[in-house]
């Protein structure tokens, strides 16, 4: 269970965290990064950020460059939470992807509708 305190220095963190990739788009040419969910540990020493990337085809080669880039996004972020936060917690990143399965469901259901059709699902799949 989180405390209060995780909660708000979670959204702070998730907030800058956007905040740099919608300034800093242009070092991910072609993709789209957005941080869905932040997660912070209780001494507030390590945030795990959870990201999406549109294209799904974009996805690996950007994730790759994030995660090098780890350093430079949490000194970015350090600057600009410097007079709320005392310790900049480290940066763990993670690839979200509740979309594509939230996708894949859709498209079983989708499938489900026609009955009918030679692609309907069977009970064995």
């Amino acid at each position: 269970m989180d405390t209060t305190r995780q909660n708000k220095v979670s959204r702070l963190v998730q907030k800058e965290a956007a905040n740099y990739f919608l300034f800093n788009a242009a070092q991910y040419p072609g993709a789209m990064v957005s941080v869905t969910e932040t997660r912070i540990t209780p001494d507030l020493a390590e945030a795990r950020l959870y990201v999406s990337i549109f294209p799904a085809d974009k996805r690996k080669d950007t994730f790759d460059l994030i995660e090098k880039k780890s350093k430079d996004i949490r000194y970015a972020l350090g600057k600009e939470l410097r007079h709320q936060l005392r310790i900049i917690p480290e940066l763990k990143f993670f690839l979200d992807d509740s979309l594509d399965y939230a996708e894949r469901i859709n498209y079983l259901l989708e499938k489900a509708k026609r009955p009918n059709t030679d692609d309907a699902i069977t009970p064995e799949e």
